[in-house]
């Protein structure tokens, strides 16, 4: 069989009975047909803990690490967290299947490759057993905490990039004690066990998509440290590295199919699968307290300043994703791939990465930009992943401001134009417009209350979304922006988007 998963897979296939093959285990491993761990995860040493076990991690570091242990250097196991009550049920599939799960990568020819991934030998669900998961941060066995705890996660501000000690989850843990609610409250909490014991450090490696998410994710330890202990704080500012990093896979949510293609092909029942793309990209700023695997020989690269690469990535592939998101939805597509196919939302996106995008970044040693931004649109045409508008919207203001808004900044400053900016701003606009409807769906923001209160203004005074701080910071009040946002609205009440996607990326001017 070769149809893929989240497209043409058989009926018959989809409605095959769950359970029916053995559930994945270290005791199924043998009898699989599709390739597996070769070392001994009995003798693996979890010196990382990973906080946020979600697919993305699942995909990406998670697999890096697997290849580190097939290499023989089974010191770099991971410890697997879930932080919230809603990780539950993936937590305990893992739990179940002894860490292992079935990742699918998909080649660029639209082939399925399936393995089982090993390098998750510990997962724990942080709320059931808060102070289990504190011991295994203050373990002297942790050398290296990686972060996937999204970009809403750590309570920094995005236009002042200051410490919000008024953000929900942290204002919970500033009393500290033995059940954090969020990352920071646990990694603020394990460090100060580390240094009453004199444990040492460990290093902390953000991997969300973030500007600067190593500076991001120092800010709000150190926010939450002073808050509690200033002398702490001064401890971890002095002893604990947060090397920022930029990762790249594009990885799905799992879907009925995936969990179908995996009993076919392994001939297992995998309860937690993970399906993504072949490529991957890991760029690593190499600062770390107390070792680190041999990263680059599993593909890392490892540099002085991730700076390029990252703002390379954040404003080229994911600002152009919410541009995908919103502009797609609107002409009424559902996947990436329909938006990237489309001639004239192809060119609206192309125009967005080389007038708008490309001005504000500064070369990226090693890359030409013009392939770059060509790889990408091949890498979002491709329909084997199947991947939804709708995941790509999600917490949009948060997205939106990290991605998008600095491109908008710095176009402002420099003069430059603003035209996609605006539009893909004016897309959000309308889709925050259609959930005032009788009957829409929830809106997956958690600015949600207010976004739907400025959309409200927006019908009778256009440009209130603007006024919106947390995500545009003082760059709302700009007239020009307030301009090109306006019109582009109209156009797309007026003209529908797609119409204006095709003028704007046909345009000369």
């Amino acid at each position: 069989m070769t149809a893929l998963p989240g497209t043409t897979l058989p009926a018959a296939v989809l409605s095959e009975a769950a359970g029916r093959e053995p559930v994945l285990g270290e005791a199924v491993l043998p009898g699989l047909s599709v390739p597996t761990p070769a070392y001994d995860r009995r003798a693996v040493v979890p010196s990382v803990v990973h906080l946020g076990v979600g697919n993305f991690h699942r995909s990406h570091q998670a697999v890096v690490l697997d290849r580190v242990l097939a290499a023989g250097d089974l010191g770099w196991g991971v410890c697997g967290v879930g932080l919230l009550p809603g990780d539950a049920g993936t937590i305990a599939s893992l739990q179940a299947q002894d860490g292992l799960y079935t990742l699918v990568t998909v080649e660029p020819d639209g082939s399925p490759q399936a393995r089982v991934v090993g390098s998750l030998v510990d997962v724990r669900l942080a709320p059931e057993d808060p102070a289990a998961v504190l011991e295994r941060l203050a373990d002297p066995v942790t050398r290296i905490v990686t972060l996937t705890i999204t970009e809403g996660g750590y309570g920094v501000d995005d236009a002042t990039g200051q410490f919000r000690p008024d953000d929900p989850l942290i204002l919970a843990d500033l009393d500290g004690g033995a059940a954090p609610r969020s990352a920071v409250g646990y990694l603020v909490e394990a460090l100060r066990l580390r240094r009453d014991r004199g444990t040492g450090p460990f290093t902390v490696v953000s991997c969300d998509n973030l500007q600067g998410n190593g500076q991001v994710a120092r800010t709000a330890v150190l926010g939450l440290a002073r808050a509690r202990d200033p002398e702490l704080a001064g401890w971890i500012a002095a002893s604990v590295p947060f090397p920022s990093s930029m990762v790249d896979r594009i990885t799905p949510a799992t879907t009925d199919a995936d969990r179908a293609l995996v009993r076919e092909s392994a001939g297992v029942e995998d309860r937690c699968p993970v399906r993504s793309e072949s490529y991957l990209q890991w760029v690593l700023e190499d600062d770390f307290a107390a070792g680190r695997p041999d990263l680059g020989r599993a593909g890392v690269q490892l540099v002085e300043d991730v700076a390029p690469y990252e703002l390379m990535k954040l404003r080229l592939l994911n600002a152009s994703h919410q541009a995908i998101g919103y502009l797609g939805l609107l002409a009424g597509y559902e996947h990436v791939h329909e938006v990237c196919r489309d001639p004239g939302l192809a060119g609206f996106l192309r125009r967005y990465m080389d007038r708008e995008a490309r001005p504000t970044l500064a070369p990226v040693p090693g890359v030409d930009l013009d392939d770059y931004c060509t790889s990408l649109l091949t890498r979002f045409s491709g329909d084997a992943l199947a991947d939804t508008l709708r995941r790509q919207v999600v917490d949009g203001s948060e997205r939106l401001a990290k991605f998008l808004v600095p491109v908008l900044r710095d176009q402002l400053a420099a003069g430059g134009d603003i035209t996609c900016c605006a539009t893909v701003l004016a897309a959000w606009g309308r889709h925050l417009d259609r959930h005032l409807e009788p009957g829409a769906e929830e809106l997956p923001d958690r600015r949600a209350a207010e976004l739907l209160e400025l959309a409200a203004r927006e019908r009778h005074a256009p440009g209130a979304l603007l006024d919106l701080v947390p995500v545009f910071g003082g760059v709302g009040a700009h007239p020009r922006l307030r301009t090109a946002y306006t019109k582009a609205r109209h156009a797309l009440e007026h003209e529908g988007a797609r119409d204006v996607a095709a003028r704007l990326g046909a345009a000369d001017d």
